[in-house]
């Protein structure tokens, strides 16, 4: 079975049109956006289908006791439920597979990468009244229940292990070879996470060129977000380009060489001479 296949135009422009309605919400829906970015991924899923994966996270919240007690209580019966008798978790193998960064394939095959399965975690136990939220640690998502001073996380990856000082030490030392600071541990932004999420997807695109379809909807969502570097719009030309939407692509780099020109000439001068390559190509 193959990756997913994006919808159609005209699908697709609706999917766009909500995930920027969402992302400028005054308290953007932090599942609401990953299951648009899937169906930006996948033309299967309908509204339908992201209605049934949000009745879905209901269900399993409905599913957690009423009120555990405290950080450390939450964050073991999320394990129990989620880690334990539903089998989320993830593999090395996971990392390869754009299904992993999908919320609605995490919810069916109950794997993904750590970001996403920390999204449900925090999904659910949100619903269920719980003191959750993200914490990006350095190349290993996790997720935080309780205040500062009682924080107790948990690696939804491990099933939703909880974590000690120490296994938190490990996982940023390990990604990144620094110490953990506790500026790691605050909360994450929603729109922050779906950023990951995104940049994730065009980092699983950039080393597959045959996909630069999945590259191109990952980088217009992200051109979508109420803030983004210039930089994305020279990305999503160069990918109009690539992909032989030469007129298109030279117009967003003129548009790209504009926006650079004050602060760096001799680039937007550069810029501008891919611009004419690109219309070149049509003759």
């Amino acid at each position: 079975m193959g990756s997913p296949r994006p919808p159609e135009p005209e699908r697709a422009a609706e999917v766009r049109r909500l995930f920027a309605e969402q992302a400028r919400a005054e308290r953007p829906d932090l599942a609401l956006l990953c299951l648009l970015a899937g169906a930006a991924a996948d033309g299967e899923l309908d509204d339908a289908g992201i209605d049934a994966a949000q009745i879905e996270l209901d269900q399993l919240a409905g599913q957690l006791p009423f009120q555990p007690g405290g950080p450390r209580s939450w964050a073991t019966a999320l394990a129990e439920l989620l880690g334990g008798r539903r089998g989320f978790r993830g593999s090395p193998g996971d990392y390869q597979r754009l299904e992993s960064s999908l919320l609605h394939h995490v919810l069916r095959r109950r794997r993904g990468l750590p970001i996403l399965l920390s999204v449900v975690w925090v999904e659910v136990a949100r619903r269920a009244g719980a003191p959750v939220y993200g914490v990006a640690l350095p190349g290993h998502f996790v997720v935080g229940f309780g205040p500062p001073e009682q924080q107790v996380l948990a690696d939804p990856f491990d099933g939703g292990r909880v974590l000690s000082g120490p296994d938190a030490e490990l996982l940023v030392q390990g990604a990144t070879g620094a110490p953990l600071r506790p500026s790691m541990l605050g909360p994450a932004d929603p729109l922050d996470v779906v950023v990951r999420v995104l940049n994730n997807i065009r980092a699983w695109a950039t080393v597959r060129p045959e996909r630069s379809d999945v590259a191109l909807w990952a980088v217009e969502l992200c051109l979508l977000m109420p803030s983004h570097p210039a930089r994305l719009r020279y990305e999503r030309a160069q990918l109009l380009v690539q992909r032989g939407e030469f007129l298109a692509g030279a117009v967003e780099l003129d548009a790209y060489a504009d926006v650079v020109t004050t602060v760096d000439p001799p680039t937007a001068e550069r810029v501008r001479g891919q611009a004419r390559a690109a219309r070149a190509m049509l003759n």
